[in-house]
């Protein structure tokens, strides 16, 4: 009880706070340095080790990989889609009815920790209900490439044209995590009564874990602008990429219960948790993976998706350090570590944040960068 206590008089002296005055704490320097991307749009040919897997493709947003190999990820417009045997199929495996409008439609992707026997594909999407947008997510079986027996895990998700968060990941511990933005309402994010500004924690079927920080509630931490990539290391800890406001993008360490300060802080410390890393001017951090693999060299370091910076980063999670991986293919929305240790890479030049070039937007497969 005293969590829920907690959440709610923080989140009560929060939303005031927010009402009556900007972000009072805003840096204007990163804690690490900031590698300049390669001049030029995107790249006119390939290295040997990077592998063009689709393209012309329509917002690809995630992906995730099945224990056969095949690919599934999302278009924002609404179509899921494989690739088997490096092989994009013609048909989607579905097509959602999505409320597309600037950033929000069909997003996140997550293949069930068991799908090799249940076939469950879950995916995250904004949907208008009676004029109202929200965002939820259902689960899907999945049979000869098609999706099938749509089931709502978890619905009324504030929603907007941006901050829709839309990440969604099982953990280790076989729970589903999401990350949901603020939907364009700072407050909402230290509204304990509200799912916006936060990241959930619920069981496959959408119930709620019982050793959840806050009885009850599938709020597993609080306080988040717009979480858009969700990551485990080898020792089980969570970490997220947070756009912020104007610069002050953060990655950060996720414990149960605790508050990221939005809107109140953002890249400091004074009142509630710290990011282990901030960049600012923004980077846009999209998705993002701990590498387990040391086949790239990265074991252990966060490989980081950046819209904004044009660059897929290697991040020293101690903050100390940041060097380019992959520059020079335009804006990177998700990145995907594969079984062998090689990186799946989602390209967002057709987002309407870019100058699309021929071919965009692409899959890449990176073996040697």
């Amino acid at each position: 009880m005293e969590k829920e206590r907690r959440l709610a008089l923080v989140a009560a002296v929060a939303i005031i706070a927010a009402s009556i005055a900007t972000i009072f704490f805003t840096p204007g320097g990163t804690t690490v340095p900031i590698p300049e991307p390669n001049a030029g749009g995107n790249s006119t040919g390939l290295s040997s080790g990077i592998e063009i897997i689709a393209q012309d493709l329509d917002v690809p947003w995630a992906l995730d990989i099945a224990p056969d190999g095949r690919l599934f990820f999302t278009e924002r417009a609404g179509a899921v889609r494989v690739i088997e045997n490096n092989t994009l199929l013609a048909e989607p495996a579905a097509y959602i009815n999505v409320a597309q409008e600037g950033e929000a439609g069909l997003m996140g992707l997550a293949l069930h920790p068991g799908f090799a026997e249940n076939h469950l594909v879950y995916v995250y999407h904004t949907y208008s209900d009676a004029g109202a947008v929200y965002n939820k997510v259902v689960a899907f079986t999945e049979r000869n490439n098609e999706l099938i027996d749509s089931q709502t895990i978890i619905d009324e998700i504030p929603a907007a044209d941006r901050n829709d968060g839309g990440r969604i990941k099982f953990g280790p511990d076989g729970k589903l995590y999401i990350a949901t933005g603020d939907a364009r309402h700072p407050e909402l994010a230290q509204d304990a009564g509200s799912l916006a500004g936060k990241i959930l924690r619920i069981n496959p079927d959408g119930s709620v874990p019982a050793d959840n920080p806050f009885e009850g509630s599938p709020v597993y931490s609080y306080g988040h602008r717009n979480v858009q990539g969700l990551a485990w290391d080898a020792q089980g800890n969570l970490y997220a990429s947070e756009h912020g406001e104007s610069g002050n993008d953060e990655i950060n360490l996720i414990r149960p219960g605790e508050n990221y300060g939005w809107p109140v802080e953002e890249c400091d410390a004074a009142r509630f948790e710290a990011p282990l890393v901030c960049f600012s001017p923004a980077i846009a951090p999209a998705g993002i993976v701990v590498a387990h693999s040391d086949a790239l060299g990265y074991q252990g370091d966060a490989i980081v998706a950046a819209l904004k910076a044009k660059q897929l980063r290697q991040v020293e999670l101690d903050g100390s350090d940041a060097n380019n991986v992959l520059t020079s293919y335009g804006r990177i929305r998700d990145v995907v570590e594969a079984p062998d240790g090689s990186l799946y890479v989602l390209t967002s030049n057709t987002d309407g944040r870019a100058i699309a070039e021929a071919g965009d937007d692409k899959i890449l497969r990176v073996t040697d960068p």
